[in-house]
């Protein structure tokens, strides 16, 4: 852990951690809803054009995944997490489409020290991902728990 850059003390309430951007293929929507979703607006182009959805339509589920990778990439893989004891709510706002281009962000809301486990801190963030028009198709709030800088050197 050492050698971190994100660490308990440096995630601030109020703060904000902006991530990356992702465009999602027809090809990925398909295949992750092969596997995981296989509902016909998550396979079929004209399935998807016929559902409310209005196209071909990433699974929720694929949607919070993508959002993870873009978590790690953005500040979780070059930080001390520990993990997560879960998520409070996840919404999916609107459908994320076939070309669409997201970005995400998190907003810490609160942090508090651990009074069992020296060491540890745990964060709250609401998470948001919208799509290149702005709006928000997914938004999340979860607890992560992260060690100190002090924890992180020893």
């Amino acid at each position: 852990m050492n050698g971190k850059t994100w660490t308990f003390d440096d995630l601030e309430v109020g703060g904000t951690i902006k991530l990356g951007e992702k465009t999602v293929t027809a090809a990925e929507i398909i295949e992750f809803a092969s596997e995981f979703d296989p509902q016909p607006f998550h396979l079929d182009e004209e399935a998807g054009k016929a559902s409310i959805l209005g196209g071909l339509s990433a699974s929720g589920w694929h949607s919070c995944a993508m959002f993870m990778r873009m978590m790690c990439d953005g500040f979780l893989l070059d930080s001390t997490s520990q993990g997560a004891p879960g998520v409070e709510y996840v919404r999916w706002k609107k459908p994320v489409l076939a070309g669409d281009t997201l970005t995400g962000q998190c907003t810490v809301l609160a942090k508090r020290e651990s009074r069992s486990k020296p060491g540890l801190g745990f964060v709250t963030v609401k998470s948001t991902m919208s799509n290149q028009r702005g709006e928000t198709v997914l938004e999340l709030e979860n607890t992560g728990m992260f060690l100190t800088r002090e924890a992180a050197s020893a």
